[in-house]
């Protein structure tokens, strides 16, 4: 009995050249772009001298850069901390079908569509004392409020800024979790007579456990490379209060122009959002599996 194979046809790989190709002009021919300038001294746009890694060392010692840094992390971590619960409980409280349920969508949507320096520039109106709503309202209860000349009201605005702009992102995301779950499963809950604290805890939470790693991981690479909404608001003042890891990057780069700095602490800020979204992804992972380990016991 005589056996034919089937012949292989690889001609379908040619379909990814046109993504490959994209990705070496958007991403890998700058990468190498910034690590040729990170071992570099450019003097001249002729004259240039290798340094090694005498860049990656200046800016490891820098001490403006390790404040910007802890700067970075309280805020992604106040980000995080702030519109996860908040996005779950919006989601929560949306209604699920009829024409409110659409009207709800595209109102809590809206923002999203704002671009980001038109956000930081309605919240800089917003918090004026003289013309802006939440400032001239804080001025008139007694307090007084100035983005502009106290770090702490800098600081709180930027965070305010954020969630409002960015929260509806994970509330959408949460919504298409809900939505997703089978009415097999809440059926089930009611001849139970469970609370509704358990159809969370026990249904809808790991139900939702996908997109919220998502959004979890979304606002934090977001959060941790903002730039555009503090710049427009504060400039990174008052003083360097809310002056981030990217601006710092922007005032080495295009400020002072020191290419070679600029690019060393490109690359090494490149390196900690991918290991801070390694160490956050495996530690949500396994908090996910010893849930359901525990829902197995």
């Amino acid at each position: 009995m005589s056996t034919t194979t089937k012949p292989v046809n690889q001609k379908a790989w040619w379909l990814v050249l046109p993504v490959v190709i994209c990705v070496a002009f958007s991403a890998v021919l700058p990468l190498m772009t910034v690590v040729n300038y990170s071992v570099q001294d450019i003097i001249s746009p002729e004259r240039r001298v290798f340094v090694g890694t005498e860049w990656f060392a200046s800016v490891m010692r820098d001490e403006d850069l390790h404040a910007a840094l802890w700067r970075q992390l309280t805020f992604s971590l106040a980000v995080l901390a702030i519109e996860i619960p908040l996005g779950i409980m919006l989601a929560l409280s949306m209604p699920a079908r009829g024409w409110k349920a659409s009207a709800v969508l595209v109102i809590v949507a809206l923002s999203l569509l704002i671009p980001w320096n038109v956000v930081g520039t309605i919240w800089q109106i917003y918090g004026r004392a003289d013309i802006g709503l939440l400032g001239a309202m804080l001025q008139k209860m007694g307090f007084d409020y100035s983005y502009t000349g106290n770090a702490t009201h800098a600081w709180i605005t930027v965070l305010t800024m954020d969630v409002w702009h960015w929260t509806p992102l994970v509330a959408l995301l949460c919504y298409a979790g809900l939505r997703s779950i089978p009415d097999a499963y809440y059926q089930a809950a009611r001849i139970d007579g469970a609370s509704k604290f358990a159809v969370f805890r026990y249904i809808q939470l790991p139900k939702m456990r996908g997109v919220l790693m998502i959004a979890v991981l979304l606002r934090f690479m977001d959060s941790f490379m903002i730039y555009t909404e503090p710049f427009v608001l504060t400039g990174g003042g008052p003083g360097n209060a809310t002056t981030f890891l990217s601006e710092y990057l922007t005032q080495k780069a295009v400020g002072q122009f020191d290419v070679g700095p600029a690019a060393a602490f490109s690359l090494i800020y490149f390196l900690i959002i991918l290991l801070l979204c390694f160490i956050l992804y495996n530690w949500m992972q396994r908090v996910g599996a010893q849930d359901k380990e525990a829902g197995h016991e």
